[in-house]
């Protein structure tokens, strides 16, 4: 946590805060990511596929821009179950609930 996090192109978009998992899975499928200034901060989501872990960032494969149009969260809020999926609608994946309608993502 607090690693850089940099798009495709090496621009950073901010500081690892969280990962959030597939329930199903226990995949990773999005990381939070802490931006903004200090006492302004907000996180924001990026996709984890094709990510690459480097000695001081992580590089996803989504732009800096995509990344900052994404819905975001307070530092000390909760991703709400009418949030899920419009995070997955932003960045074109499929989303689905679990078979009993259980959420879709848990935070690590």
């Amino acid at each position: 946590m607090g690693l850089a996090v940099v798009d495709r192109d090496g621009a950073k978009i901010g500081s690892l805060e969280s990962i959030y998992f597939d329930t199903a899975t226990d995949a990773p499928v999005f990381a939070t990511v802490k931006v903004g200034l200090p006492g302004a901060s907000r996180l924001q989501f990026v996709p984890l596929a094709g990510a690459k872990v480097a000695p001081k960032h992580l590089r996803v494969l989504t732009d800096k821009k995509r990344a900052r149009d994404s819905p975001v969260m307070d530092l000390d809020g909760e991703l709400s179950s009418t949030s899920e999926p419009m995070i997955f609608e932003h960045y074109g994946m499929p989303y689905s609930t679990g078979a009993g309608g259980e959420r879709r993502l848990g935070r690590r």
